[in-house]
């Protein structure tokens, strides 16, 4: 038994303060490495991109923070990668017969490749085109919500009711972006058909000027909300269109504050928000319908 332990301690102390030693030093040397890529790629990051005159600082910064995350993390993988190799060197295994194998699976598996391939390429020129990082709102491949992460291969998004999707970047054809640079209200009101056509615009003026004016909101809003046009003569109703511009992702809550405000306000001016009407006539048995037809109106709520 004695002589067991010796020869074992022969093997493994000269071991130990070769290999072992190596590994020792690579496990430390990478987790500094990736500390120290983090901060060189987000210093490389926000100098190398420029902002443009069309663009708010608010989002420069969201394109700047979605490129270091990204490459934060394809450096941090590459990393890793290269230290497991190297301890797997040290205890012993060859890694090119590892690498060989990778690439006869990877020739293998070369028809499901392709579309990792173009995931990857289509990814990096959504990054490079700058067409929405992390934070915005959009709406691809059928889903919208916001950009909760965005890797080279894929898009996560967050619709309202909470629900995840992962999009890769390959079933892509279409971007709508709705919060970037700057967003806006688009709203569109019924007015009764009585309606003092000049009241109702200096109104709702009005209203849109003391949104604007007022401190829990003005930093939100760009443009006073305002009256354009009318937008449609309806069946119950004329729609009037109210547009303004807000900062990225505020059109919806200032939309509906601002659907309260005209709803109140409309109300104590006496102005008609109408509800759709239809007419029934009614015929009495036994008579003829010309002489002794009965009109009622009925209400379509």
């Amino acid at each position: 038994m004695r002589e067991q332990i010796e020869d074992f301690s022969e093997l493994i102390i000269p071991w130990l303060l070769t290999h072992g030693v190596k590994i020792v030093i690579i496990l430390p040397v990478a987790f500094i490495m990736v500390k120290l890529s983090g901060k060189f790629v987000e210093k490389a990051v926000r100098i190398a991109v420029t902002p443009d005159k069309f663009s708010s600082r608010e989002a420069e910064r969201k394109r700047e923070n979605t490129l270091i995350h990204i490459f934060s993390v394809t450096l941090r993988i590459t990393i890793f990668i290269i230290a497991v190799l190297m301890i797997l060197e040290e205890v012993g295994m060859k890694i090119g017969p590892i690498l060989a194998a990778a690439g006869i699976v990877g020739l293998a598996f070369g028809f499901g490749g392709q579309y990792l391939i173009r995931d990857l390429i289509s990814g990096l020129f959504i990054l490079l085109e700058n067409q929405y990082r992390i934070g915005d709102v959009i709406e691809i491949a059928g889903a919208s919500g916001l950009v909760e992460d965005i890797t080279l291969r894929m898009t996560t998004l967050r619709d309202m009711d909470g629900t995840v999707h992962h999009i890769p970047h390959g079933e892509i054809k279409k971007v709508s972006n709705m919060s970037k640079d700057f967003s806006r209200i688009n709203l569109n009101i019924g007015v009764g058909y009585g309606s003092d056509m000049e009241q109702v615009i200096d109104v709702v003026n009005r209203i849109g000027m003391e949104f604007y004016n007022d401190p829990l909101w003005k930093e939100f809003i760009i443009t006073q909300p305002k009256f354009l046009r009318i937008d449609d003569f309806a069946d119950s109703a004329i729609i009037i269109k109210i547009v303004g511009d807000t900062q990225p992702i505020k059109q919806w809550e200032l939309t509906g504050e601002l659907r309260k405000r005209i709803f109140i306000t409309f109300h104590n001016e006496g102005i008609e928000i109408p509800f759709p009407q239809r007419v029934v006539h009614h015929v009495k048995e036994g008579s003829s319908a010309g002489s002794n037809r009965e009109n009622s109106v009925s209400n379509d709520n």
